[in-house]
């Protein structure tokens, strides 16, 4: 159990947590607009789809607070490197930022597919009651606002019958506007975050994502003209509810039973959203000024399986063992950026990363950097390149295990390179306080005949092993140990050797204990 929960526990009681609020909200606001006694003659106009749309609202904005912060990269690379406050468990559960950036994005699907169809039964019902098409209460309450000294309470201004009045309210409120126009990019966004679209057609991708921008600007003036009201407090004073509900046809008319008055609920979405954004926007400032810094491509190297080793140089640049950077060309594309993990070592005088030639982008800067040529290219007329980062990920851990297990799956394997290198770099130096004393092998899974890194000398063994064999044999030869696993590969090969670091751990705070730690950028 123990184990279980260094691997599992933390990422579910998050997980727990986060539904946990979502829950919480959800019934609480679907009880302020049910119950609430400023709602009571809202609730006789709109029925259950009331409660029904403002529950779901409040999760949307609890859930588009959080949406941007698992994206704001160096804010989780400075808490990934600031031991005060960012324990081993705390930085393992960060690099799951992006699994988590998924769930907060399904759950913003879930609750706008909620918010929007009750809001298309309140617009339906209040264009109804506008054409006199429903109950006398209903057609009473909107009725209110027509004449002088009244406020209203149904946003259906003009007599326009359905489906046609329906349309007309969609398209001329700024609430309808911008709910159409958020759920549009919604859609997009998420349909082109599919795996199949960002490995085929990443630029799709790219580009479709960042309407981010026009949905939070959307998102924050929604609410901005109050079309969802209630009985203002000095109303209720003077009219209640309780006394004059029952006699709609004497409001006004008697000293008990005022008219009474409505007002729109003040937005409140910026509020949820301002900070998030601001943080946001700060690492975009300091992406751009980092992209800004220049960065001399040293040498390219043409390695097997349309695979190039790109060397840079770049003032002031450091890293740490397993690191990414992202990667733009101009000469490729002006706007695209593209991740890729550093393959060098920290205590080399370069930072070098591979890239397989796999989509439009990657050919592209294969042909920029001349590699489709068989003469010699000049170092001038070598491309332009911008880099940011780097940025930190599991990897910068495996020197915090006396013994690791790296598995790589394909190009997967670079992460690793930077590891090996390292190493070798330590030992030949009699690094003193260096942890880690053995890595008990190297194993790519992958179907190629050859590495698709050169130049490693540690052993490798290719295909696909048998990881029962594995770990019980690394668990038999390693005995009260705690043992790093790391990955850098696909998700169906994640779940598998989650599963066997739980199975081959023993239960006790003694004995074996394995560690997963997986690659996710």
């Amino acid at each position: 159990m123990g184990n279980w929960i260094e691997n599992e526990g933390l990422s579910i009681f998050v997980i727990l947590v986060w539904l946990g609020l979502n829950v919480f909200l959800f019934i609480w606001f679907y009880g302020v607009y049910n119950n609430g006694e400023e709602f009571f003659y809202t609730r006789k106009l709109l029925g259950f789809a009331l409660p029904l749309a403002r529950a779901p609202a409040a999760c949307l904005n609890f859930n588009c607070m959080l949406i941007l912060l698992p994206v704001c990269r160096n804010l989780l690379s400075f808490l990934r490197g600031s031991s005060a406050c960012c324990s081993t468990r705390i930085r393992r559960q960060l690099d799951r930022n992006l699994t988590f950036h998924k769930l907060v994005a399904w759950m913003i699907a879930l609750h706008t597919a909620i918010h929007t169809i009750a809001h298309l039964f309140n617009v339906e019902w209040c264009v109804n009651a506008r054409v006199n098409n429903s109950d006398v209460y209903s057609i009473a309450l909107s009725n209110l606002g027509d004449n002088p000294g009244e406020s209203y309470l149904n946003f259906a201004r003009r007599r326009i019958k359905n489906p046609e009045g329906g349309l007309y309210v969609a398209v001329t409120l700024l609430a309808g506007i911008t709910g159409i126009v958020i759920t549009l990019c919604l859609i997009l966004i998420i349909t082109s975050s599919t795996k199949t679209i960002r490995r085929s057609y990443f630029e799709v991708f790219w580009y479709t994502h960042h309407l981010f921008v026009i949905f939070f600007i959307g998102l924050a003036i929604h609410g901005a003209e109050r079309i969802v009201r209630g009985q203002t407090a000095a109303s209720r004073l003077e009219h209640n509810y309780k006394v004059c509900a029952d006699n709609i046809s004497q409001w006004g008319k008697i000293p008990d039973c005022p008219i009474p008055q409505f007002s729109g609920n003040p937005p409140m979405t910026w509020k949820w959203i301002v900070g998030p954004m601001f943080l946001y926007l700060c690492e975009r400032l300091v992406r751009f000024w980092r992209s800004q810094q220049k960065v001399v491509i040293t040498k390219v190297v043409t390695h097997p399986f349309k695979t190039i080793e790109l060397q840079m140089k770049k003032k002031g640049f450091k890293m740490e063992v397993g690191q990414y950077i992202f990667v733009k060309c101009p000469k490729v594309s002006s706007l695209e950026w593209h991740p890729f993990t550093l393959t060098s070592a920290p205590e080399e005088d370069f930072f070098s990363i591979h890239i397989r030639i796999v989509g439009d982008w990657t050919e592209g800067l294969f042909n920029a950097c001349g590699c489709d040529k068989q003469e010699f290219q000049d170092a001038w007329k070598l491309p332009k390149i911008a880099v940011d980062g780097p940025f930190g990920t599991a990897s910068e851990d495996v020197f915090s295990y006396e013994v690791v297990m790296l598995v790589g799956a394909g190009i997967g394997v670079t992460p690793f390179a930077s590891i090996l290198k390292s190493v070798w770099y330590k030992y030949c130096n009699n690094a003193t306080n260096l942890r880690l004393k053995k890595a008990n092998h190297f194993a790519v899974h992958h179907d190629e005949e050859k590495d698709v890194i050169t130049g490693l000398k540690q052993k490798t063994l290719y295909g696909r092993p048998n990881w029962d064999n594995e770990f019980k044999t690394i668990a038999s030869q390693h005995p009260n140990t705690r043992i790093g696993v790391f990955l850098c590969g696909p998700e169906a090969l994640a779940e598998t050797l989650s599963k066997q670091c739980i199975s081959n751990s023993e239960s006790g705070p003694r004995g074996v204990h394995f560690i997963f730690n997986k690659e996710n950028f």
